[in-house]
């Protein structure tokens, strides 16, 4: 039950950003976008469960509007038919039109006739043409009526100051069409598929439902003085079906006991590296392809939760240009990144990582090192504040030493050794500005630790200094940290 103790606790200014917890996550059945909110349901101590879902898109996602000793008997926020025309992040100006419904003023807080909002309203809105971001804010001022609307100062706010007590928990896909794709280099293709049956790109048709698709092919650096033959290409697809997790539990009296925001998907991929592939400066050097951008709605009951959600798609190769390759394969597994709190622990990380590899095709000739690795860089925020980040790399690694010598007669002998090692690197921290829950901040950033696991693929030995290897069975590698 909130009290007004409780009131007094929530923090009527924090900075806006972003925050996760560490409580389990409960998948979630329906398709994205044709999900329905379910009615609402008490527990025995009067705490409301929140049912979270895709916020539908056969209509307009509602903004909600919490009023201060205001809606129901506790003051639960209520759907409006506002919406936020104009925002302004680094002044607080807003521009809201249409007015409120069923939402019952109580004295002291009761707005004019003519004014949508009053004066401790907090106003959750999904994303905008004026707010591509949505808006969580809560109302410092009501001004006069524009043509656009009513114009409103607003300051940062807190999801406890919306979510109160109540508790929330669930998986929600991400709709592939609502992605936008920023192709970075020529001969990038995207392809997507979603229920029921709409498809998009040349690939779409073959992708499984909330799949999206990017596929590449692109030239990388080749070793000084390699014949043209060498010339080192990389080329390929990924394939990513992305969810994102939320939980709240506002059941402590005091602030959330815990909460949780992350982003988990199952992962495939397909790719060549081909030629002499050579790092002029010694290091891995990477090339960012595509850039992703989303910003899903999830309604927690009647609070639209807008989801930030960006992924930069890269390939990375670091080799010191002495190995000519011809190497496939073939990758797949599932990754799940985010940031949980608990009450009396504070914030930790959570990482985890399921990978398989398989040779598709390997040729090794000459003798020296290569590592190649098809990856994302992703960031998962609330309302465009970045909280977690996130880089997932399944990655192919070559190793070859051939010798040679010639005997007096002037006949060449040559003898080699090869070995190829599939494995993944998965590293990321989460953000300073994780109070977004009205939960304690900290000083520092703190990493999600960086998980790294490796597994022979192919190996073997030849008198020559070729060699090749036929499909092989993959190994997998499991990794978890954080809780």
């Amino acid at each position: 039950m909130r009290t007004l103790a409780r009131r007094l606790l929530l923090p009527a200014l924090t900075t806006l950003a972003l925050a996760a917890t560490g409580c389990a996550s409960t998948p979630h059945t329906g398709a994205a976008g044709t999900t329905t909110p379910t009615p609402l349901a008490s527990e025995a101590d009067g705490t409301r469960r929140l049912d979270v879902a895709a916020a539908p898109v056969d209509s307009p996602t509602p903004t909600a509007v919490a009023r201060a000793g205001a809606g129901d008997a506790k003051g639960a926020p209520k759907a409006s038919s506002l919406k936020v025309a104009s925002y302004d992040r680094n002044t607080g100006r807003a521009v809201l039109s249409g007015s409120p419904r069923t939402v019952r003023p109580s004295p002291g807080s009761s707005p004019a006739p003519d004014k949508p909002v009053a004066v401790g309203d907090v106003i959750a809105g999904a994303p905008t043409p004026g707010a591509p971001d949505g808006l969580l804010a809560k109302v410092t001022e009501v001004g006069a009526k524009t043509p656009l609307g009513t114009e409103v100062k607003t300051a940062p706010t807190t999801l406890s100051s919306v979510l109160d007590d109540d508790k929330a928990d669930g998986k929600v896909p991400v709709d592939p069409a609502s992605i936008t794709v920023k192709p970075l280099m020529k001969g990038v293709t995207f392809s997507w598929a979603k229920s029921p049956g709409v498809r998009f790109g040349p690939e779409g048709a073959k992708l499984p439902s909330g799949t999206l698709r990017l596929d590449v092919d692109a030239p990388v650096d080749t070793a000084p003085g390699a014949p043209v033959s060498a010339g080192a290409s990389v080329s390929g697809f990924v394939q990513l079906a992305p969810a994102v997790e939320f939980s709240y539990d506002g059941s402590g009296g005091s602030g959330p006991r815990s909460a949780f925001l992350g982003m988990s998907g199952d992962w495939s991929s397909r790719w060549s590296l081909k030629g002499r592939a050579a790092a002029s400066t010694g290091a891995p050097r990477r090339i960012p392809f595509a850039t992703l951008h989303g910003a899903p709605v999830i309604q927690v009951g009647p609070v639209p939760v807008v989801v930030t959600l960006d992924l930069t798609y890269y390939i990375q190769v670091e080799a010191d240009g002495r190995v000519t390759l011809d190497v496939r394969q073939d990758v797949k597994g599932d990754f799940r990144v985010g940031g949980g709190y608990a009450a009396g622990k504070g914030w930790s990380p959570v990482s985890a990582s399921h990978v398989r590899s398989t040779p598709v095709k390997a040729e090794v000739t000459a003798d020296g090192r290569v590592k190649g690795a098809l990856g994302a860089e992703a960031t998962v925020g609330l309302y465009g504040a970045v909280g977690v980040s996130a880089d997932f790399a399944p990655y192919l690694r070559a190793e070859a030493e051939a010798k040679a010598s010639a005997s007096t007669g002037g006949k060449a002998a040559g003898s080699g050794a090869w070995a190829l090692f599939g494995g993944f690197d998965l590293s990321g921290q989460l953000q300073l500005k994780l109070s977004l829950f009205g939960t304690p901040t900290f000083e520092h950033r703190i990493p999600l630790g960086t998980l790294n696991r490796e597994w022979p693929l192919t190996s073997g030995k030849t008198g020559h200094q070729s060699v090749s290897a036929a499909r092989s069975p993959g190994d997998s590698a499991r990794a978890r940290t954080g809780t």
